[in-house]
């Protein structure tokens, strides 16, 4: 009899642990499950990732910039030459360019001096990605050196006009020398790169320019074909029309120079005559 009861206080004992294991109530595994933190359940997908615009978004970016500013895209401008057509070579004189020898239908935009300072170009700049080359005068600038960095930074050229925008035809080959390379070190200590091409203020030089243009390590002084105004631009040929590689001047310039028109609307002018002739903008430093 006493066998029997045994057998059956082990039986009940049994399962009663078999119960609590289960339901996790008793024992230390029971309290370790209840102090546990509990993490959260693993999601059966992942969340979807931000898509890259593709090419159709950014062509309506595009599209939707120029439409702000009256204008259509511009087409992409071929791939730069895999030799640059003009270089200066060792031991000849600096070259003095008005225009790039090149057949394809892209002209050069070069902006003068600095004296205006519109935070409305910039975004306009920023908006239409077109490259411009910006020709500085530490004189007109050196109140906001920090104005030309956006420029700077979206990959458009920084070149040289001197330290006081002088006429270098007054000046001896010393004075000369002093304006050019000092504005080569101050835009180098700016904007980090020192600059390779050089325009003379009123596009006047002579060969002291030249000579030390070259020791300050100018590869190449830039002149122009045409020139833009308020609303219309200014030809040297009879013509009267852009031609393939035409370098451009223009001037950063504001309401009071420009009878009332902003720098932006003049610019807006400017890549405008450019479209209506058929021409798209290239990077000047890429040909030179």
């Amino acid at each position: 009899m006493t066998l029997g009861v045994d057998k059956k206080i082990v039986t009940w004992a049994a399962l009663t642990a078999a119960v609590l294991l289960i339901s996790g109530c008793g024992g230390p595994a029971g309290a370790d499950s209840a102090t546990a933190p509990t993490r959260p359940a693993s999601p059966t997908t992942a969340p979807a990732e931000a898509k890259a615009p593709d090419q159709a978004d950014k062509a309506a970016q595009a599209s939707a910039a120029y439409r702000k500013w009256g204008l259509k895209p511009f087409a992409a401008p071929p791939v730069p030459p895999t030799t640059k057509p003009v270089t200066r070579k060792p031991g000849a004189p600096v070259p003095v360019i008005s225009e790039i020898p090149t057949k394809d239908k892209v002209v050069f935009i070069t902006i003068d001096d600095g004296a205006e300072k519109d935070p409305e170009f910039l975004k306009m700049m920023e908006e239409l990605n077109v490259p411009v080359t910006v020709f500085l005068t530490d004189s007109a600038i050196r109140a906001d050196y920090g104005y030309f960095k956006p420029l700077a930074a979206l990959g458009n050229g920084v070149a040289n006009h001197t330290l006081t925008h002088p006429n270098l035809r007054t000046l001896g080959r010393a004075a000369q020398h002093r304006e050019i390379c000092g504005q080569q070190t101050k835009l180098a200590k700016e904007y980090g790169t020192t600059p390779r091409l050089f325009r003379p203020p009123y596009g006047n030089w002579n060969e002291h320019t030249r000579a030390a243009a070259g020791e300050c390590g100018v590869d190449a002084i830039v002149l122009w074909r045409e020139s833009m105004q308020i609303k219309n631009m200014q030809y040297q040929r009879a013509d009267k029309k852009l031609h393939p590689g035409d370098i451009i001047l223009a001037h950063f310039r504001g309401p009071a120079e420009l009878k009332g028109t902003t720098m932006t609307r003049m610019t807006a002018n400017m890549l405008r005559h450019i479209q209506e002739q058929g021409f798209t903008v290239a990077r000047l430093e890429d040909y030179v």
